[in-house]
């Protein structure tokens, strides 16, 4: 990147970035809610953003990760019981029946939720047409075959949750990624819910200059980016426009940017050479999160690719297990109760706060939006058809 753009950068981010940075640490009693964003891609390329490994190693890494993973997290739960969760956003581009059919197995059997991610754009920008068809095509086959992803109100029609492949939501890096300008609206139209893209990582063009926050997009949702402005959530108000915008911690780590007299941001990525830690912990609270009027309702969105092997200790090994432990048995001293969530469950619990509903928000992971069912999944099916035919 340029220093014109990274001067561009600086001005955007960094002012409240900073301020983040300088808030006292936050201390209980709160509730954390914690969702591990995961870009799940098990056809990655660790050393080619653009090469894929053969289906037999993606086979493996799935056949693994799903053996390891629920050995990794049973221990350690949260205050209602539950392990720690990844909802898999899994790349429409790149979908698979039968290693869908194998995470979503391994979904039902209480470990995670599989959601929308999409790459396109990567060589020429898109067309509305051609993404309203990926969109359209995968949520379809994650409700009826695999009955996945979720409904509202008793509905059969699907209802998702979306992360945008490099972080170019609805066009948002600089052209590149995607080319749809108009791609928040088709979100919109084709049933998602929430977007839990940002916070992108460092210097990247499609980062926001509205931080740490949940809210609606303030802008025509037919436009480039119009989750750039926003009206944040807030207690007692129901949103109205959707997609929301979930975004991560994106806090100024003011005492090595002092050492190194460069920007250090901590963003919420759980990566092989950044870990979960307890340190990380306190900076994901101090960006806090919330809906305004529930500030003890804390939500911490992290984001991961569970399928990279370079990222392996990171996401269920020995510094996973260790930061896991680390943080439910301290929680009571700490005065925090912990809240581990999938996607869908954290925007349940957000339209609970705006609903002025109280207590554990814990209570509120099926609010409104409620996972598919076989039997929905077979109702969604049979609609498909029938329009199919008419």
């Amino acid at each position: 990147m340029n220093l014109r753009k990274k001067v561009s950068y600086a001005r955007k981010v960094l002012p409240a970035a900073t301020v983040a940075g300088l808030r006292p640490s936050i201390s209980g009693p709160v509730h954390l809610v914690f969702a591990m964003a995961d870009h799940f891609e098990p056809a990655i390329d660790p050393t080619d953003g653009y090469k894929r490994v053969s289906r037999t190693e993606q086979l493996s890494r799935l056949e693994t990760w799903a053996h390891e993973y629920p050995q990794a997290v049973d221990r350690w739960r949260d205050h209602d019981g539950r392990p720690f969760l990844h909802t898999y956003f899994y790349p429409a581009e790149q979908y698979d029946e039968e290693l869908v059919g194998m995470l979503a197995e391994h979904c039902h059997a209480g470990f995670g939720e599989i959601e929308v991610h999409l790459h396109h754009g990567m060589q020429e920008p898109d067309t509305a047409e051609n993404t309203r068809r990926m969109l359209t095509e995968f949520r379809d086959q994650l409700a009826s075959r695999h009955a996945c992803l979720s409904t509202e109100n008793g509905s059969h029609e699907p209802r998702y949750a979306f992360v945008h492949g490099n972080f170019a939501l609805a066009n948002s890096a600089a052209g590149r990624f995607c080319g749809v300008d108009s791609e928040m609206q088709l979100l919109a139209e084709t049933g998602c819910y929430a977007d839990f893209t940002l916070p992108s990582g460092f210097w990247h063009p499609a980062q926001t200059a509205k931080l740490n926050s949940v809210y609606e997009c303030g802008l025509p949702l037919n436009q480039r980016a119009p989750h750039r402005q926003g009206r944040d959530l807030s207690v007692s108000r129901l949103p109205t426009t959707f997609p929301l915008i979930v975004q991560g911690p994106l806090v100024m780590d003011i005492a090595r940017t002092l050492r190194r007299v460069v920007p250090v941001l901590e963003n919420g990525a759980v990566t092989g050479s950044m870990p979960m830690t307890m340190r990380r912990l306190q900076f994901w609270k101090q960006a806090h999160i919330h809906v305004s009027g529930r500030p003890d309702w804390i939500f911490i969105k992290l984001h991961c690719h569970g399928m990279d092997p370079t990222q392996h200790d990171s996401v269920q090994g020995a510094a996973f297990g260790s930061f896991l432990e680390e943080l439910v048995t301290g929680a009571d001293a700490r005065k925090e109760t912990l809240h581990f969530v999938t996607a869908r469950e954290l925007v349940n619990i957000l339209l609970a706060a705006c609903d002025g509903r109280e207590g554990d928000p814990g209570d509120y992971r099926d609010y409104r939006l409620r996972r598919f069912t076989p039997a929905t999944a077979t109702e969604h099916s049979t609609s498909l058809t029938v329009n199919a035919k008419g």
